[in-house]
């Protein structure tokens, strides 16, 4: 894959995104897309500002875990935005962020998309992304969040990609996906299209506005799951997300929510979330 060029991925975004931009920024190499925006002083509130790498020396997941980045595989990319007003939702931001991405997957005419709750896309049982949503800055009028975005685009030249992820039996790439591979700058300028329209319309409408796209598209809906919170393990059944994005299993004492924990899904190995 070619240098992604800032001017290239900025001549792909519509004016009305264009507006909405302070900065957008594009390195061979970053330690961490997420790690560099959130050293740098938040954007203006409802402005945002964005970094793309060709190669993470230290990619960041949930729970600072580390995230295969190696050069010319994936698309590395944050976003720093500042709500101009309190998000009472703010939780549930990172499952907003992935019906976003679906959206913009099916853009790119790549089918076969899900979610796993909260925070990786999936595609034929296999991860092909992840989302990382932290909160920069900001009184609780004005928060600033920086998403971070990593997709799997090409892993031909890495065998033992799929050993990276623990929940999926592999890794898969947009390679494997796409009829037709989208040109680097339409994949980011789509992606960051698709991220604006979501942080604007979650700023207005909340969670709510995603929940019936996300109840679509949840992969761990119907499977049998182990919970591993810090007291006790809890297993049942997934049965969807609850209005503030908690998760909910079905177990023999009842039905239970779950806002962070790591998962098991049954004949899968362990997993995050």
């Amino acid at each position: 894959m070619s240098k992604l060029e800032a001017v290239d991925v900025q001549g792909s975004l519509t004016p009305r995104t264009q507006d909405r931009l302070d900065r957008l920024e594009c390195f061979s190499s970053v330690a961490s897309t997420n790690t560099y925006l959130m050293s740098q002083s938040p954007p203006a509130p409802g402005r945002c500002r964005i970094v793309i790498a060709n190669h993470q020396s230290s990619g960041r997941g949930r729970h600072f875990r580390r995230w295969f980045s190696p050069p010319d595989s994936g698309l590395y990319l944050s976003l720093a935005y500042t709500f101009e007003a309190t998000q009472r939702d703010l939780p549930a931001l990172t499952l907003a962020i992935g019906v976003g991405m679906i959206d913009a997957f099916h853009r790119l005419e790549v089918g076969e998309v899900s979610l796993k709750w909260p925070n990786d896309i999936v595609a034929r049982d296999s991860k092909l992304g992840g989302i990382l949503t932290e909160v920069q800055s900001g009184s609780p009028a004005r928060a600033t969040v920086v998403i971070g975005i990593g997709i799997n685009v090409d892993l031909s030249r890495y065998s033992d990609a799929g050993t990276r992820s623990d929940w999926a039996q592999q890794a898969i790439d947009l390679r494997a996906l796409a009829a037709t591979m989208p040109q680097r700058a339409v994949l980011a300028g789509t992606v960051i299209e698709c991220l604006v329209g979501a942080l604007a319309r979650f700023e207005t409408e909340g969670f709510a506005a995603f929940a019936d796209a996300w109840g679509r598209h949840d992969w761990l809906l119907g499977q049998r799951i182990t919970v591993e919170l810090p007291d006790r393990n809890l297993t049942g059944v997934a049965a969807g997300v609850d209005v503030d994005g908690a998760l909910l299993v079905d177990t023999d004492a009842g039905r239970s929510r779950v806002i962070s924990g790591s998962i098991i899904v049954a004949d899968a190995v362990g997993s995050e979330a």
